[in-house]
């Protein structure tokens, strides 16, 4: 009987872990409430020397910077395999690739090939988007394609420099996503279908790379865009142009806007900085803009009035919501992207692929563990880094360094 303790343990962990997986969802970038915080709760406070224990690792994934998405024990992302984009499953408890479907030719371009954007999972269907602007609604299941459409070609959109990068918007009975360009910038579908519902022709600033964010203000549902020149909110229903403030994005404008107590936030890198915006029904007022946050591409979580982040001007910061103040900053790990789980920041170096368990305080910068990945991927030098975020979901932190997935236990 002795003997058989361990095996059993074992057995029983594992099992856990896989009930976690089945139960966990994380349907799309940023997670389903669109604030990139974990829904999990009794997670690690400090980790094992070392770092929390690897379930696995895939090392099979395809170069790119794509994201995660969790949905009924499976894992979703998309990854360049020669010269293909493909969409690929993995078991999210295992990590085995369950089947993989190709999206469309590889969109090469600088710091890297291979694609940027996360699936969005909706109930049995995923939605991806190539760097190229082919878009796909896919079985969950086995991967078989419902249909495609084209960004471009069908719909007049423009490729960025870096190509399409957004996570794609399903919302009610459609999908919303940023085509750019003069025939609309924002373009809704049927979900089932593919089929046009409408194209914001009043919109017409080129595609950058921010996913949509949809809102409610005065009982009515907007989508909000962050584009180079405009932050920009339309109608949920059929496109038309609710309003607008400028913006002095340079080069490129990449963090996800965040919405909270009527006011949207963004930030960008570039030395640009960030503001909040005051959204009425129709129109919207600035309430402050600084550069306390100069946020590139490694995104910014609200906590209980306060934002934190990396900023290329000082590091690790928190500052306040509601007037702009900066709290506090601090090198920490260096330059890197953020996520949010149960009272905890888990903040990745895109440098060196060092991970930092940080209470999130608005006192400072509360480090508790930290531990750095290994093995790392040769294939991202000499340009590219560790630009993938993090996601906590069902008790595992998965992290990604091109075409090497890692999951570990992080509830101990």
């Amino acid at each position: 009987m002795i003997r058989l303790l361990p095996f059993a343990a074992v057995l029983l962990s594992g099992t856990l872990a896989s009930v976690r997986a089945q139960d966990a969802s994380w349907p799309r970038f940023r997670g389903a409430d669109f604030d990139d915080h974990s829904p999990d709760s009794g997670l690690l406070k400090v980790w094992p020397e070392g770092g929390p224990d690897r379930l696995w690792l895939f090392d099979e994934a395809g170069l790119g910077y794509a994201g995660f998405s969790v949905a009924d024990g499976k894992l979703f992302t998309m990854g360049a395999r020669d010269a293909v984009t493909c969409l690929i499953a993995l078991d999210a408890g295992t990590g085995e690739e369950l089947w993989a479907t190709e999206v469309s030719a590889l969109y090469r371009n600088d710091w890297g090939d291979g694609p940027r954007s996360t699936p969005t999972v909706d109930g049995d269907r995923v939605y991806a988007l190539s760097g190229r602007g082919e878009l796909i609604c896919a079985k969950t299941s086995d991967g078989e394609e419902l249909w495609s459409v084209n960004l471009e070609k069908d719909f007049g959109g423009g490729v960025p420099g870096w190509g399409y990068c957004e996570s794609v918007l399903v919302d009610g009975d459609q999908v919303v996503c940023t085509p750019g360009g003069r025939q609309g910038a924002v373009l809704a579908l049927d979900k089932m279908t593919g089929e046009k519902r409408w194209q914001s022709d009043e919109l017409k600033d080129g595609a950058q790379y921010a996913s949509l964010l949809p809102i409610e203000v005065a009982g009515k549902r907007q989508y909000v865009q962050l584009f180079q020149k405009t932050l920009a909110g339309v109608s949920a229903a059929d496109g038309s142009l609710l309003w607008s403030s400028d913006w002095g994005g340079r080069v490129a404008v990449i963090p996800t806007p965040i919405f909270h107590d009527g006011s949207v936030y963004i930030a960008s890198g570039y030395g640009v900085g960030c503001k909040r915006v005051e959204i009425g029904a129709a129109a919207a007022k600035d309430a402050w803009q600084n550069d306390v946050m100069v946020n590139h591409h490694g995104g910014v979580v609200l906590i209980d009035g306060h934002l934190y982040g990396h900023s290329d001007n000082g590091g690790w910061k928190c500052q306040n919501f509601a007037t702009g103040e900066e709290l506090w900053a601090d090198r920490g790990v260096g330059k890197g992207a953020v996520h949010y789980a149960d009272g905890m920041l888990y903040c990745l170096s895109e440098s060196d692929g060092t991970v930092a368990l940080v209470e999130a305080s608005t006192e400072g910068w509360k480090e508790k563990s930290r531990f750095q990945l290994s093995p790392q991927t040769e294939l991202r030098k000499p340009k590219g880094k560790i630009w993938v975020h993090p996601v906590v979901v069902g008790g595992r932190l998965y992290l990604r360094d091109q075409e090497l997935i890692y999951c570990y236990d992080v509830k101990g």
